[in-house]
């Protein structure tokens, strides 16, 4: 309850740098899922795709699980921190 777990496991990688699209995905082998206040840690040398390439990596990730009132606070921190992606504005007309 007060400590926190750690394992490691092998997990995939993959990373897209194209035109259409650009984004790294890491997969945990297993069938872990990651919930909110848990860390990843990949480990290995980085990774470079230059740009139009495409890369999928076996490496070892260690994984890091939040203590309840970590991943409770994780919780209520993101909801907060969702609201300032919200911009409202009931101002008539342009705002030059």
């Amino acid at each position: 309850m007060f400590t926190r777990t750690r394992f490691d496991t092998p997990c995939r990688i993959e990373i897209d740098n194209s035109d259409k699209a650009c984004h790294a995905h890491v997969e945990l082998a297993g069938g872990y899922l990651i919930q909110p206040g848990d860390k990843v840690r990949v480990h290995g040398d980085p990774i470079q795709v230059p740009f139009g390439g495409r890369a999928v990596i076996e490496r070892t990730a260690t994984v890091e699980r939040a203590r309840w009132f970590e991943r409770a606070w994780t919780r209520l921190a993101g909801h907060f921190e969702m609201t300032e992606l919200y911009e409202v504005s009931f101002t008539p007309g342009r705002i030059a």
